[in-house]
């Protein structure tokens, strides 16, 4: 799977159904680019798209049980990698990290609010 596609995958299991547009543009990728990947992702089952209840011209697109069922294994693995990693440090090293933590997630939340944008 692409990068893209995970982060695609990624950012409507954070932000929830998002149209196709908005979708690129979190992506950073063209309009064209993020329909042909909703398109691959759909034919693997990933997502799919629903129409927008409150507004019928809007199509939105929706991750399932299954590309929700990838999210979550895809995250399991990158904890398990950095328990791995992080039990290969010292004692010092371990404090430098606790100590780091509120730092990364301010960037984290910063990363996360200019990648999303808008939501609708």
């Amino acid at each position: 799977m692409s990068l893209t596609s995970a982060a695609t995958l990624a950012t409507l299991d954070r932000t929830g159904p998002r149209r196709i547009t908005d979708l690129a543009a979190v992506e950073g990728v063209t309009q064209p680019a993020m329909t042909a990947l909703v398109r691959v992702m759909e034919e693997s089952g990933l997502v799919e798209r629903r129409g927008d209840t409150s507004d019928k011209r809007v199509t939105l697109v929706c991750l399932t049980e299954a590309g929700a069922s990838y999210v979550r294994t895809r995250h399991q693995a990158g904890v398990q990698a950095f328990e791995r990693l992080i039990g290969g440090l010292t004692g010092d090293e371990v404090e430098a990290l606790v100590a780091a933590l509120p730092a990364l997630r301010h960037l984290a939340e910063l990363e996360s609010q200019d990648r999303e944008g808008p939501t609708r």
